[in-house]
Parts: C-alpha cells; structure tokens; sequence
C-alpha cells in the first residue's frame, strides 16, 4: 500500500466514525472560502471514468447547492475535512460533476438515477421508499461531485 493509499483509507476511517460527515471548501470567485458541511462517500475505485487525473480513489457527495456548483464550475479546487474527535484529515483535489446541468457522456439519466443512490449508500445512507428519493433527486436537481484527491493530509 502505498503513502497515498494508506492516508486516503485512513481518511476514509475518520469519515466513517463521523457518519461521512465533511466540511467542503470551495473558492469564490474573490478568493475567499465557502464552506458547507456534507455527507461524503469515499469509494476505492471511480463508478465511472470522471476526470481528471488517472481512474483511483475518489471522495464523493450529492448536492444541489447552486453556491456550491456554481463554485465548483468555476474554480473546481475543493478541500474535504473529515473528523472524528480530535482526529482530522483533509483531501484536496479536483471536482468534476455529473448530474442534469453537468451532463457526462457515459450517464444517461437512469445511470444518473442509480450514481445518485450509490454515493448515497456508500456515505452509509438508507431509505424505504426509493422511488420517492428518486424523484426528490430530480426535482432538485442533485448532481453527484467527484473528488480526485491531489493532496491528503492530517492524523
């Protein structure tokens, strides 16, 4: 395992005992940060090929933030800290989104429909009723965001 595996699974450690809570952190447009908390899913391989950068672990959460996305258009450098205690650690990297304004040529809108559901699982999410998160996830317009870690650090 190398140095970089072996910091993203401890991240992806932290985030677990914190029920994938992060704080994200994007740029505005004047350089000054936004931040905003989220459930994230660390996933050990992509679920699809989503650049940049070559195909390896990827950070992952479902937003509709329109401050958020329209940040992450922009300028899609992010951070994501997880914690858990006093123990923290950040990735840092590069968003790439996948969702109804942020069309991908491998995701239709059912492949958009399950990506949606398994970055919500993998963050350790259930519900009874998928069909009604479904069309809550459409009628808001969630869009799935990839982080290509290019830094982590922390513990």
């Amino acid at each position: 395992m190398t140095t970089v595996d072996a910091a993203f699974q401890a991240a992806a450690e932290l985030a677990r005992a914190d029920s994938g809570l992060a704080v994200i952190s994007t740029l505005r447009a004047d350089g000054t940060i936004q931040a905003s908390v989220v459930n994230t899913a660390f996933l050990p391989a992509p679920l699809l090929p989503v650049p940049p950068g070559p195909p390896g672990p990827l950070v992952a959460f479902v937003t509709y933030g329109r401050v958020k996305l329209a940040h992450l258009r922009r300028r899609p450098q992010i951070s994501v800290t997880v914690r858990a205690g006093w123990q923290w650690a950040t990735v840092e990297g590069t968003a790439s989104l996948v969702g109804p304004d942020d069309p991908h040529p491998a995701v239709d809108a059912d492949r958009l429909r399950l990506l949606l559901r398994e970055i919500f699982t993998a963050a350790g999410g259930t519900h009874d009723d998928w069909d009604a998160y479904d069309r809550v996830m459409a009628e808001q317009r969630r869009t799935a965001v990839f982080v290509t870690p290019s830094r982590i650090y922390g513990p």
